[in-house]
């Protein structure tokens, strides 16, 4: 498209079936949120009292008693965690991440210990939280948790996402009654979900979500739950929170697209992304080595995702000389390839612009029509993924 300002710069037009990633650009903002970005940002505000009016349409959608917004989710953990740490002490907030209590412990199932582009456990050492690993990366039972409970807890984080195992651990409810039956306040991380009440109604005291992600708000985290918990984590603000803070434009374009949110024709949404599918499954029916299958969100958000199983020897191309080949492409296309070892990628279908689907169909037909004509395999080590997988990280900026 000529008029695509990502050309004019100099970046590439990628088309993103990977889903809500904060290294593409999470989301496509809703126009309400840009409206309301751009009558605010002209204006002077006092940007707490906007928090305030931030915090009622957050009570209002997400069931809790307040809210605030931060500069992201992974702030909203540090700063969370950092208010069951100094509660609404002045000075011990202003003196993190040294503390000036012992009751800095902070537990999380090992399981659940994942990187979003950076560690969960980081996010709380930040804060002065002291990180205690509970059971093992695939099992975690009561006693782990009961046992690892002190009079050093401070709180509790549980990790909704679908990097985390999904078996052999505790669910939220039976985690959430243990750390109450002796007094932890437990946080949930659910920024790539859906359902903004699921959590506090299930009894999390805060719920962190992303503002920029399903909502398709600004870049952005929303906190929400407990008035007291709330207020101590905003008061980190005038500590640690100073370097995560948001502007005017995106408190009031966060409450814009929660109110979008209410109005949103999710039902419509749905059914557009399953035409995608249908769309992508029908072009990749029948072709040599390579199978389609339509599945649920891991972590029960409604909307599906196709799964591509590539065989190598029948495709003439492995899932992640497949996927590389589509980002390398005009236009690039960037899958969802986080397990693309064992065979297979993911097509997300919630972040196209119309006709963008088409395009993706088309891409893909063209690769593997080029692989299949190819008298060798192409199947590069999976190792050289690993080995050059912060290459662009490490030498920017060029």
């Amino acid at each position: 498209m000529s008029d695509d300002i990502r050309t004019s710069i100099g970046l590439r037009p990628v088309i993103n079936v990977s889903g809500t990633m904060t290294s593409l650009g999470a989301s496509i903002v809703v126009p309400e949120a840009i409206a309301a970005m751009s009558a605010i940002l002209p204006q002077f505000v006092e940007v707490n009292d906007l928090q305030r009016k931030a915090s009622a349409v957050i009570a209002r959608l997400t069931g809790g008693e307040a809210g605030f917004v931060t500069a992201s989710c992974s702030a909203g953990i540090s700063l969370a965690v950092a208010g069951t740490i100094t509660g609404n002490n002045l000075l011990a907030i202003e003196k993190l991440p040294e503390v000036t209590t012992e009751k800095n412990e902070v537990l999380v199932q090992m399981g659940h210990v994942v990187s979003y582009g950076a560690p969960v456990d980081q996010a709380i050492r930040l804060a002065g939280g002291k990180v205690v690993f509970v059971g093992q990366a695939t099992s975690t039972h009561r006693f782990h948790m009961e046992n690892a409970i002190t009079e050093k807890t401070a709180a509790a984080v549980y990790v909704v996402s679908h990097h985390v195992v999904d078996y052999g651990l505790l669910n939220l409810k039976e985690f959430v009654e243990i750390a109450h039956a002796k007094g932890v306040p437990v946080i949930v991380d659910a920024a790539s979900e859906y359902d903004l009440k699921i959590f506090l109604e299930q009894g999390a005291d805060i719920a962190l979500y992303s503002g920029h992600k399903f909502l398709g708000g600004p870049t952005s985290g929303i906190v929400a739950g407990k008035k007291e918990l709330v207020r101590n984590a905003f008061l980190q603000n005038m500590g640690i929170g100073r370097g995560m803070k948001v502007g005017k434009e995106s408190i009031f374009g966060v409450m814009a697209a929660l109110e979008a949110w209410e109005k949103r024709d999710h039902a419509g949404i749905r059914e557009r992304e399953t035409s995608y599918l249908n769309l992508w499954k029908e072009k990749l029916e029948g072709r040599p080595g390579v199978t389609a299958l339509i599945e649920p969100d891991p972590t029960n958000n409604p909307l599906d995702r196709m799964r591509v199983i590539v065989k190598a020897d029948e495709a003439h191309i492995t899932a992640w000389d497949l996927a590389d080949a589509l980002a390398r492409g005009t236009p690039p296309i960037i899958v969802r390839d986080h397990e693309v070892e064992h065979h297979y990628f993911y097509l997300d279908p919630c972040n196209l612009h119309p006709g963008q689907e088409k395009i993706v169909a088309s891409r893909l037909g063209e690769e593997l029509d080029k692989a299949r004509g190819s008298n060798e395999i192409i199947a590069t080590p999976i190792e050289n993924r690993s080995k050059h997988r912060f290459d662009g990280a490490l030498r920017w900026p060029d």
